[in-house]
């Protein structure tokens, strides 16, 4: 029963806690920045503007069921599992210790800095860190052939909604939630072995203000049918909506494009950048969503599965053959 309220907390949580993506006013904030996007970029007027954004074909698809289910099963996965990964702290510790072993760093070497100035730079290094962390893990989800079966379960979606952001593999999910530990920890740890213990973060509601400010700027409609546009010099700093939009898309010429979560200078620095195109010149998904097995759970839960075990099965045959064939060779020449 405890288990049971436990669940239905971390399923609440995600609407009523300011830290989460979907916050009931970071939800309602994006309406009202959709609303405004219609009627004064779009010309459209109120009604049609709320029409379209709470469009049924979008909300009701099989698609966005899948995500509904998802998250639900994910939430549940991800709070049986949490118990068992690494904790930030650990780590913290563990990188506290191993800094007082370098010849070449001095506990406390900045802590005559004014503490404005450490909380400044601990709030902006945390956010910067945190977000090329995501790009990183990000791109390799797309570039490495082990990992891409886990993060086609997120590109399988055909439409997008705020709730598309949790439609990930749980092997995904934990990958993310690791990468969110060491990231803080490394924060953590370092600015306060350099630092010492005036270190804290700028906030709002408890949210890192960077993110905070990321979120009312309407982040959930990063997965949504709003395709809203920056300045094309803005798409070089920041990810628009529908530039994270354009990521979805099933053109060749799009692809492994944008994988930044909010600043597009890591797309920008490393080649992936792609300004942003009307939202209805898109087609999102994958295999030109001709699969009914994409919006399947028990295809999209186990199927990466069956994937990375090819892979890896004919990664260790190749490794065998190599090995193999100066003895084959041997076998051959003896046999004549």
């Amino acid at each position: 029963m405890e288990i049971f309220f436990d669940y239905l907390s971390n399923i609440s949580d995600q609407f009523i806690d300011p830290k989460k993506r979907i916050f009931f006013i970071y939800i309602l904030i994006s309406i009202l920045i959709a609303s405004l996007w219609f009627i004064f970029i779009k010309k459209l007027t109120l009604l049609e503007s709320l029409r379209t954004i709470f469009d049924k074909k979008i909300f009701f698809s099989k698609s966005a069921k899948s995500d509904y289910k998802i998250f639900f099963i994910n939430q549940l996965i991800m709070m049986l599992t949490s118990p068992f990964l690494v904790a930030q702290l650990t780590i913290a510790t563990a990188l506290y210790y191993y800094f007082h072993t370098l010849d070449w760093l001095n506990s406390g070497m900045f802590n005559q800095l004014p503490v404005n100035y450490v909380i400044l730079l601990f709030t902006v290094f945390q956010f910067v860190l945190d977000d090329f962390s995501k790009f990183i893990i990000h791109r390799w989800m797309h570039k490495w052939p082990i990992l891409w079966p886990l993060h086609k379960v997120h590109h399988s979606a055909s439409v997008l909604t705020p709730m598309t952001v949790f439609r990930t593999h749980p092997i995904e999910g934990i990958i993310f939630s690791l990468r969110s530990s060491f990231t803080q920890a490394i924060s953590i740890s370092s600015f306060i072995f350099l630092f010492g213990s005036s270190v804290d973060l700028y906030t709002i509601l408890g949210v890192n203000i960077f993110v905070f400010l990321f979120n009312i700027f309407g982040s959930n409609l990063r997965h949504s049918h709003i395709g809203i546009r920056y300045w094309r010099w803005l798409e070089h700093i920041l990810i628009s909506p529908a530039q994270h939009q354009l990521h979805h898309s099933i053109a060749v010429k799009h692809y492994d494009k944008n994988f930044g979560s909010t600043l597009a200078i890591w797309d920008w620095i490393f080649g992936s950048l792609h300004h942003s195109v009307e939202f209805e010149t898109l087609k999102l998904g994958i295999n030109n969503n001709k699969y009914e097995k994409n919006y399947d759970l028990k295809y999209l839960y186990f199927q990466p599965i069956n994937e990375i075990n090819d892979y890896i099965v004919s990664k260790l045959k190749k490794v065998k053959n190599i090995i193999m064939k100066p003895f084959l060779k041997g076998k051959y020449l003896n046999e004549s």
